[in-house]
């Protein structure tokens, strides 16, 4: 995975020289975008044509979400089910290179069409972890055999009409945390707040809208069968965002920002038979991340 940051990385900075050498020569008229803010200083230069990257940490909050399972003998849902996400302890793997991407991690790259738009890709590695036990509603069928091979049920077998249901761990524990993966394009514009006297310096409001696909890697045990699932596309999603933007200098920045979203995901791997036994649900969520970038 690191080394698909490098050759990111240095795809975009080979793009960016390239752009650069075949410029020629610049019309020194410098085009800045209009703020909303209206401020009276603005920047001497335009960031039409350039890219940024950065690199940020997450955390997320989950409403409550339906999760319906199926395959043979069975065909139940679990309604408005309780997940939370796994923040990892503050440690050394925020900065060891080897273990940067096991916390919950933000990763964009993006280029500037305009002066104040760009368009960018981006992969948020969140984490999704159904809390067990919770008592939830339950409808439909639990034969006391289920699935191919053959899983006992025991005291879960039943048809279910609403009632009310404590899940245990030996009925299921489910959750995204390899993880809830967002990969996803947007779009996004910038307004300038405040820019400083040196004209480098400056604070600025970040919107976006962006879509994308939903690849997690999905650990499940179903009345003990299951197992840490491969990645694979189970859906896609699609979000808001807005954040602020501080330059300390013309290319390096500190974010914040706060991204609110939706998904759909129609083919969740559960026991790791694939071709039978399936789950799916649909996600709305908060995220808020920080993030430190460069742009050139």
């Amino acid at each position: 995975m690191n080394k698909f940051y490098l050759i990111v990385f240095l795809l975009v900075f080979s793009l960016k020289t390239k752009a650069q050498q075949s410029s020629g020569i610049s019309d020194n008229k410098v085009i800045i975008g209009k703020s909303l803010f209206g401020n009276e200083t603005k920047r001497d230069f335009s960031r039409k044509g350039d890219f940024y990257i950065h690199w940020g940490y997450n955390h997320s909050w989950y409403g409550k979400s339906d999760i319906h399972f199926n395959g043979p003998g069975y065909d139940f849902t679990l309604h408005d089910v309780q997940a939370n996400d796994r923040q990892s302890k503050l440690s050394w793997k925020y900065l060891d290179i080897g273990q940067i991407s096991i916390p919950q991690y933000n990763f964009r790259v993006g280029y500037f069409i305009k002066d104040n738009y760009s368009i960018s890709i981006g992969w948020d590695h969140m984490k999704y972890v159904m809390d067990i036990p919770q008592r939830v509603a339950i409808t439909g069928y639990i034969d006391k055999e289920i699935s191919n091979p053959g899983i006992p049920t025991g005291e879960y077998a039943g048809t279910y009409n609403g009632e009310m249901l404590d899940v245990k761990a030996d009925m299921l524990t489910f959750e995204h945390t390899d993880g809830f993966n967002y990969a996803n394009v947007e779009i996004e514009r910038y307004d300038d707040i405040w820019v400083a006297p040196s004209r480098k310096t400056s604070l600025t409001l970040e919107t976006g809208l962006g879509a994308g696909l939903i690849v997690p890697r999905t650990d499940v045990r179903l009345f003990g069968t299951g197992q840490n699932n491969y990645f694979n596309v189970a859906g896609y999603g699609v979000s808001v965002k807005a954040g602020l933007k501080f330059y300390v200098t013309r290319g390096l920045y500190f974010q914040n920002t706060t991204k609110l979203g939706t998904t759909n995901l129609t083919n969740i791997h559960t026991t790791g038979r694939n071709s039978i036994d399936k789950a799916n649900q649909k996600i709305n969520y908060v995220e808020n991340f920080f993030a430190v970038g460069y742009q050139f």
